[in-house]
This record gives structure tokens, C-alpha cells and sequence, in this order.
């Protein structure tokens, strides 16, 4: 039997008991979980404390978290004028506190950086190009969908048309500027779509904070996840799961996306020292390298903190990034041992480099077998 069918019946074994032992089911999920039969969705909703050990408890906790997501749908995916009743004194032109449309056109600020980044989310892979099995039955029509909100118009000509002495007419002609992705017609949702809706919701259930640029790139593969599971069942919830999911995700890592909490020791200015400290334990010449330089890691490393690692992997290391760090009782301090890798790997390069093409090698991390990578972060102690 191959090692990889061993794994797989090894979790298979954990999975079957009524109340799943949470640490053997970490222990094995940080040396990466078997990619089929929804392995990696379910125990991700595990290892996020999304579901509880006890298997019981499932169905009702997922029908009751699903209900509530659809309430939220429900109550914030609407414009004003579709819930204001005849009697409704209520004013697009308001711009009183109490007023639904002041509350619509705020959001709509926040939507439109939304909107941008969920547009390019993922681009070497198709995926949240395609669409969805399960549109949203509220926004099945074109008018309900968030994107249209603000969807960009640039002038592209006029017509002018002169007839006699009379007033001149002017006809302006637009058209929607580019777009990465573009929307599906009415009845039907692209995946980058339903991630800007949950993302949207977030926003608004989460006003303290709001929708800072990056949490779509930790979303992406969350959403990717639990939308490509092949039981039917996880699949059709997959919003529903992902927002649940990706906020308890943010609700740990909500610091490094605060300004005010930079300096504190979970933000991410802390999180930089803890990785500068470990490099100069683990290799002070390459350290003493990097300071002469004065590249320090805000250069290269706030990127890689605050978004987990997406933007520096392929999405399939990123996954298998994400077993592991989840899976570790001490997430983040793996999260700093993993860059701290990277930088001890790219050694010799880094010693010889000038600054410019330091910057270069850190900023564009080279193509890498991520169980190298991984390997030598869990042996950093």
C-alpha cells in the first residue's frame, strides 16, 4: 500500500469516531491532509473551531449557522428602495444618520474596493471565473447583485447632433470600463462573485474593522476549498461555511490588519521583530546581511505575514501551507517559522546579492518544493 493510501486511511480512522480527538486529528493534519473526498474542507472546519469534536452536533449547528447567514443575506444585500413601504419618508438626497440611502452609499465605498480586488482574485487559475452550481436565490436577478452597485462607467464618446437654430444635443455614450472578471447574466453567479458578498457581509457585521485590501486573498482559498468539496451537501453551503470559517480566521489574525494595534505584540510590527529575532538566533551573518543592507522586513515580510503566505505560493503549496499552520497550536509562531525558512533557504543568494536584488529574491519568492520549505521551518526550534 502507498504511503498515501496509509494517510488517508489513517484519517479516515480519526474521522470515524463520535467524538474526534482534536490534537491527533492537529498532529496528523500538520504533515498536510490527503487532497479527496473533502479531507481538507472538513478538517479545516475543525481545526477553525468551526465544528466541534463531537459529530453529533453537527447537523444542527450547520442548519442553524446556514439560517443565520441567509438572514444576513437577507437584511443587508437589499438597496433601500426595495424594502422603503409607500408611507417611507425616506430620501435617496438624505444624508441624516437615520437615513437607509446615507447607509447605501457609504457601503458602496466599501464595495467598490471590494469589487476591484475580488475581480483579480486567484488569475492563474479559472476557477472563480466559472460559475457557481448554487446562485444565490435573493440576487438571481442582474439588479440585486453587489457588483452592479458599482459597477464602473467610463465615457467612451458623444454625438453631437445640431438640427437648425435650436439647442444642441448632446448624446453621451457609455460603456463599463474593464474588468478582470467579468459578471455573470441574471440566474447566474461566478464564484469571485459570491466571495465579494461575503466579504461585503463581513464589512458590515464587522463595522469596527471593515474590509481593509488582502482579506480577499485570504478568503480566496478558504472559499475555494469549501466550494470545490465533492460531497454535495458541503458544497451547496459553501458561502455560508466560508463566512463563518473566514471570520473566525480574521477574529486571530484581526490585529494585523488594525493600524492603531501595529506596535502591540500580536500586530503586525511584532509579528516582523519576532521573525527579525528568529533569523538573527538562527543565522546571525545572513541577519547582519539584511541590516547593512538596512532591508529590513517591512520590505519583504509584511506581505508575507498579513496574508498568510497566499500571494508568495501557488495556490496547491498554499493549501498545504495552511494544513500546517492551522493544524499547529501555535499558528502564527509557525507562520514566522516558515518565512524565517524561506530566508535561511535563499542563504548563499542572499549573501552575495546587493541590496537591489535582495529586494527583488524577497519580494518574488523563487519556485520551491514547499515540503523543502516546510521542513526547515518545523526544524527551527
Amino acid at each position: 500500500m502507498s504511503l498515501y493510501k496509509i494517510r488517508v486511511a489513517d484519517l479516515e480512522n480519526i474521522m470515524e469516531q463520535d467524538e474526534i480527538d482534536l490534537k491527533t486529528l492537529q498532529s496528523f493534519c500538520f504533515n498536510g491532509i490527503p487532497d479527496c473526498n473533502g479531507f481538507r474542507a472538513l478538517c479545516w472546519k475543525l481545526l477553525l473551531g468551526y465544528l466541534s469534536p463531537r459529530k453529533s452536533s453537527w447537523s444542527a449547528k450547520l442548519t442553524k449557522q446556514r439560517e443565520l447567514y441567509k438572514q444576513f443575506v437577507n437584511e443587508m444585500v437589499i438597496s433601500p428602495g426595495e424594502q422603503d413601504g409607500p408611507e417611507c419618508i425616506d430620501h435617496p438626497l438624505s444624508d441624516g444618520p437615520e437615513s437607509n440611502w446615507s447607509t447605501f452609499f457609504r457601503d458602496n465605498e466599501v464595495l467598490l474596493q471590494i469589487d476591484k480586488d475580488v475581480r483579480r482574485l486567484c488569475p492563474d487559475i479559472s476557477f472563480f471565473q466559472q460559475a457557481t452550481e448554487f446562485p444565490c436565490e435573493f440576487v438571481k436577478e442582474r439588479e440585486r447583485k453587489l457588483h452592479v452597485r458599482v459597477a464602473p462607467t467610463t465615457l467612451s464618446s458623444a454625438n453631437v447632433e445640431r438640427k437648425g437654430i435650436g439647442m444642441t444635443k448632446i448624446n453621451l455614450i457609455t460603456k463599463r470600463a474593464t474588468e478582470s472578471y467579468e459578471a455573470m447574466d441574471a440566474g447566474q453567479e461566478a464564484h469571485w462573485e459570491v466571495v465579494e458578498r461575503i466579504l461585503f457581509l463581513y464589512a458590515k457585521l464587522n463595522p469596527g474593522q471593515g474590509y481593509v485590501q488582502g482579506m480577499n486573498e485570504i478568503i480566496g482559498p478558504i472559499y475555494y476549498v469549501f466550494a470545490s468539496d465533492p460531497h454535495l451537501e458541503y458544497r451547496q453551503y459553501a458561502e455560508a461555511d466560508c463566512f463563518f470559517c473566514f471570520t473566525a480566521l480574521m477574529g486571530e489574525i484581526r490585529d494585523f490588519f488594525i493600524k492603531t494595534l501595529d506596535e502591540s505584540e500580536g500586530g503586525i510590527k511584532g509579528m516582523m521583530t519576532k521573525l527579525s529575532n528568529l533569523l538573527h538566533e538562527q543565522d546571525a551573518e545572513v541577519w547582519e546581511r539584511l541590516r547593512e543592507q538596512e532591508l529590513y522586513p517591512q520590505y519583504y515580510s509584511f506581505r508575507w505575514l498579513t496574508l498568510l503566505l497566499s500571494q508568495e505560493f501557488p495556490l496547491p503549496d498554499v493549501l498545504r501551507i495552511w494544513d500546517s499552520v492551522f493544524a499547529d497550536h501555535k499558528r502564527y509562531d509557525f507562520l514566522i517559522k516558515i518565512c524565517c525558512a524561506m530566508i535561511l533557504l535563499l542563504r548563499d543568494q542572499i549573501l552575495e546579492n546587493d541590496f537591489a536584488n535582495n529586494v527583488k529574491l524577497l519580494q518574488n519568492f523563487p519556485l520551491m518544493d514547499i515540503n523543502v520549505v516546510l521542513r526547515r521551518a518545523t526544524c527551527l526550534d
